[in-house]
């Protein structure tokens, strides 16, 4: 299988028809071959080409959609299908003109490694089923401790995205508050558990309100901070709300506003949180008691 340049314009056919080997298996270096020669022409032209999609919901549906086949199509010709679809229907997020909203770009190397690990079609659940899969996560893990100056007893856990990463924290949060008032949530549920205050600032991302509903704990009945000019969470107004209240409290801080890039005072925040703790002459930790919003 040759390799090509990213700015390498293949030729295609749409009407080829592909090669099985003599034990009826489809030949997995034609397809292969056939998947880079359309991608690299397309991350060649994704400096100039327009930055929004070209084609209609409707022009999509047509060239994709109709009813279900009788019978499985030729792969090179459902690779093609897609390609040229694919051409004009995406939005050229990982361009350099590209200033919607915040999302991260591709590099070369990442690209053709997630070609790999499709290839391997890994379940990554534990290490008797992907031992690689298991030590890449363990490396990278103590990675991001050193990076980030975390205590290495510290566990990490990787999550699709920003949704389950606000979900996993505010579960953790929710759980750890819960056990310190002597309730298991997972055996007992919420129902006659006690109340949790959710404090989050004006500029909480989204995929926090959504944690909570999923979660129980309710998005319409949590307490605003005021935030500055910059979108950080303001402390004087945080300790004045926490101050006010008792109780088991999480406080939502978040590192990266997704419009400015701020980062809360998350000293602060967690100084503030102790002294909640300590007021309610319980043991308090401020990772206990900051659930925080890593976007």
């Amino acid at each position: 299988m040759r390799a090509l340049s990213w700015t390498e314009t293949a030729r295609v056919s749409s009407f080829t028809t592909i090669h099985m080997e003599k034990d009826g298996r489809v030949d997995m270096d034609e397809l292969a071959n056939r998947a880079v020669s359309h991608a690299c022409p397309y991350l060649g032209s994704i400096r100039e080409r327009t930055v929004k999609a070209t084609l209609t919901g409707d022009e999509l549906r047509a060239l994709l959609g109709g009813p279900v086949p009788d019978r499985g199509e030729d792969p090179i010709r459902v690779i093609d299908a897609i390609a040229e679809a694919g051409r004009t229907g995406t939005v050229a997020s990982q361009g350099p003109r590209y200033f919607g909203f915040v999302i991260g770009g591709s590099i070369p190397a990442a690209i053709v490694t997630d070609w790999l690990v499709s290839a391997w079609d890994q379940n990554a659940q534990t290490f008797i089923m992907s031992p690689i899969s298991a030590i890449v996560e363990e490396i990278v893990s103590e990675w991001l401790k050193q990076l980030f100056g975390l205590p290495s007893a510290w566990s990490v856990g990787f999550v699709t995205g920003a949704q389950m990463a606000s979900f996993t924290s505010l579960m953790t949060a929710r759980h750890a508050l819960l056990r310190q008032a002597g309730w298991d949530v997972e055996r007992s549920g919420l129902f006659g558990a006690p109340p949790i205050e959710v404090i989050v600032s004006d500029e909480s991302h989204r995929t926090i309100f959504t944690a909570l509903r999923m979660l129980g704990l309710g998005a319409e009945r949590v307490r605003r901070v005021e935030t500055d000019t910059q979108g950080r969470m303001r402390p004087d107004r945080l300790g004045e709300i926490l101050r006010e209240g008792a109780g088991p409290c999480i406080v939502c801080a978040q590192i990266g506003n997704v419009n400015t890039g701020a980062v809360d005072p998350i000293e602060d925040i967690a100084s503030l949180t102790r002294e909640r703790g300590e007021d309610r002459r319980q043991p308090a930790r401020p990772r206990d008691r900051l659930s925080s919003d890593l976007m």
